[in-house]
């Protein structure tokens, strides 16, 4: 094996020829940490992490256990290691070896198949984070099809799509305060959000422990004692899964009952409180004020109402709305798991409610209430660029495989953008994703979908492992790991740094990047040239690096970002909305009335019950008011654990090893319905 060399190699020799060289962690978790490989003659012997000064104004960028797992994922036995073809029926997960030849003229061969029968709209390029750099997978395949004639797109996410569909709605676009806010907070309530586990910024434990150092009360709603409980909170309040909406609601109703509500800040920045504040053509009793008390539906949504929902005592409910009213100023920050049930929407608005009617939105502490992430303070660096696509049609995440099934009779109705279909989905690129099942619902379905080959005519996936998507795929390929090549890495929003990861050591046997063998394909389909222009990956790179520093002067040189591993700005105190806030009439909220509606009369003129014009609590599907509770009393959820970034890093016995993934049911389950145990 061949090891790169840099002047930092050169510079950091630590002796016996071991030479320490910045690598890259680049999958979707949060952080984006500082990683040093320790190498000697062209082997990884370890991986250590930042050990610069630590200081709270530019605190390290450590990394969790599984950055400094990366070594066990780089040699690990169960790589796949060369291009297979499926033999048998597809998901059975039989395959056979084939040559690199084959499986890119094969690849080609399908494409221009589906492309010369069914049109572009049947070429889908899957969601998947497993692979989060800057020329990855995802952005070269985007590249090759907008040569070809496009393909079909997505929209939102599989982690925050409520946040990003609702929040338009209500104040314009999503934004929240900087982590660096909170040491100003006197109390922040996290719900659904678990840090500590899943590292949702590389610092954001870091700055959750200087705040509750400067003294805030930290108050976790979750129904798991998670370990951000466990380490941070001064209150645990668990709730019965899918209720927050009823939480805050109830939450509401106190502080107008006992009116703790800002007046003031309601009538000035917001529309759809109270009667005397709502849209032109409305009706009488839509208002979220009338909704709380039960004016309009003769129940009123008081602490003992929201109690049984919840699980939670109509005492503890009223004492923290009375804490969140009083402790300004007051962050309440919700994570995505609360999104990812049925109405998971309506927590959302809840809790942008709750920051305006205790005045908490747009200050410095406070907070938007709405969700955690999507600020904008991330350096602007850009990726492989991928040309225009010239289909404009585009689908929800969630309903790609609605599209394999019936795409050509899907509707605005299913979520379709552009539509109609030309064509259902027949061609999957699956590239660093295990999406094809392991974020989607109904998998059982879903497998049904994925193993008919009438409906979808060829699935081509690159991974490290052979995952449950893998099983399914018709070619499948072996792709290079981070050390294995250079790449930059980014922080998701809230810090001003990118990170670079050298290469160092070789892609072991026929492994190879997806920008490798999808330039490839390019060449069989005649737009070799148009796709590489003449570069290789690290090209691109040192393009982007080159374009970067035209806007920014002190941005460093390609090898000097090398050499240094990272390049940082201070850290920013940034608040979410305070130009709004501050200055209404220059910077009014980006709604049609131009302040936060808490009340929307755009939601409230679809006429669909799902959708109300206010945040409202509507019990989910297979939720703990569900009929079938009756039947099936434990309600069961997926947490993301500190072992695994989604299904990243499940293979590694290491991490297996040292936060072992163990669920069971105590003693007393039978008493509550259930007949058996199991532990893995």
């Amino acid at each position: 094996m061949k090891t790169t060399s840099s002047p930092l190699q050169t510079e950091r020799k630590a002796g016996d020829g071991i030479e320490v060289v910045p690598v890259l962690c680049n999958n979707n978790c949060g952080g984006r940490c500082l990683l040093k490989a320790h190498v000697k003659d062209g082997v990884v012997l370890r991986i250590t992490t930042d050990d610069s000064p630590d200081v709270p104004e530019s605190p390290q960028l450590r990394s969790c256990l599984k950055g400094r797992s990366l070594r066990n994922r780089l040699y690990d036995p169960n790589r796949l290691r060369y291009p297979m073809k499926r033999i048998g029926p597809r998901g059975e997960g039989k395959f056979q070896r084939i040559s690199w030849d084959e499986a890119i003229t094969t690849i080609a061969t399908r494409l221009r198949r589906v492309l010369d029968l069914h049109g572009p709209h049947s070429v889908y390029i899957q969601y998947g984070t497993g692979d989060c750099g800057a020329v990855r997978g995802r952005e070269s395949a985007q590249r090759l099809m907008n040569l070809l004639g496009g393909y079909l797109g997505y929209y939102n996410n599989y982690s925050a799509a409520c946040l990003e569909y609702t929040a338009p709605f209500i104040t314009g676009r999503r934004d929240t305060n900087s982590y660096q806010t909170l040491h100003h907070s006197k109390l922040i309530i996290l719900n659904g959000f678990n840090p500590a586990d899943t590292v949702f910024e590389t610092n954001s434990n870091y700055y959750l422990a200087r705040a509750k150092e400067a003294g805030a009360k930290i108050v976790v709603i979750d129904p798991r004692l998670t370990e951000t409980a466990a380490t941070f909170a001064d209150e645990w309040v668990p709730l019965k899964p899918t209720t927050d909406a009823a939480l805050f609601i109830a939450m509401a109703h106190v502080l107008i009952a006992e009116k703790l509500f800002d007046q003031q800040f309601l009538d000035k920045y917001c529309i759809g409180f109270d009667e005397e504040h709502m849209p032109e053509g409305v009706p009488p009793g839509q208002s979220f004020t009338s909704y709380v008390l039960g004016l309009c539906d003769g129940t009123p949504k008081t602490p003992e109402w929201a109690a049984p929902i919840t699980g939670v005592d109509a005492d503890t409910i009223r004492k923290l709305a009375r804490e969140y009213a009083s402790m300004k100023p007051a962050q309440l920050l919700q994570g995505l798991g609360p999104q990812r049930h049925a109405h998971g929407e309506e927590s959302v608005r809840a809790g942008i409610a709750l920051a305006c009617m205790t005045g908490n939105l747009g200050i410095l502490g406070g907070g938007w209430g709405g969700g955690e992430g999507g600020t904008s303070l991330a350096l602007p660096i850009g990726s492989l660029p991928t040309g225009t696509n010239p289909v404009k049609a585009t689908i929800p995440v969630f309903r790609w495989t609605d599209a394999v099934v019936r795409g050509t009779e899907m509707t605005e109705e299913d979520g379709l953008k552009n539509g109609p279909l030309q064509s259902n989905i027949k061609f999957i690129f699956n590239l660093a994703s295990n999406t094809l099942l392991n974020q989607h619902a109904d998998i059982n379905r879903t497998a049904e979908i994925l193993k008919d080959e009438s409906l979808l005519e060829c699935i081509v996936v690159s991974d490290h492992f052979m995952t449950p998507s893998a099983k399914f795929a018709d070619i499948l390929l072996p792709s290079d790991n981070s050390l294995e090549r250079c790449d930059i890495g980014f922080p998701w929003s809230g810090e001003k740094y990118i990170v670079f990861g050298n290469k160092v050591v070789e892609p072991p046997f026929e492994c190879k990047h997806d920008y490798w063998w999808l330039s490839r394909v390019a060449e069989r389909l005649g737009v070799g040239q148009q796709f590489t222009e003449g570069k290789t990956e690290e090209d691109w790179l040192k393009q982007i690096i080159a374009e970067v520093r035209i806007a920014d002067p002190e941005f460093p040189s390609y090898e000097e970002l090398s050499r240094r591993g990272v390049y940082r700005k201070p850290p920013e105190e940034y608040v979410a909305f305070e130009k709004e806030v501050q200055h209404p009439d220059k910077y009014p909220f980006q709604t049609p009335s131009g302040k936060v509606e808490i009340f929307s009369k755009t939601l409230y003129d679809m006429n669909n019950s799902a959708v109300p014009g206010i945040p409202k609590y509507i019990p989910a599907w297979d939720g703990p008011q569900d009929d079938l509770a009756g039947k099936y009393p434990l309600q069961c959820i997926g947490p993301h654990t500190k072992r695994r970034t989604h299904s990243t890093y499940d293979e590694s016995a290491w991490m297996e090893e040292r936060n072992r993934n163990e669920c069971g049911l105590a003693s007393g389950t039978q008493q509550r319905g259930a007949s058996s145990a199991a532990t893995r």
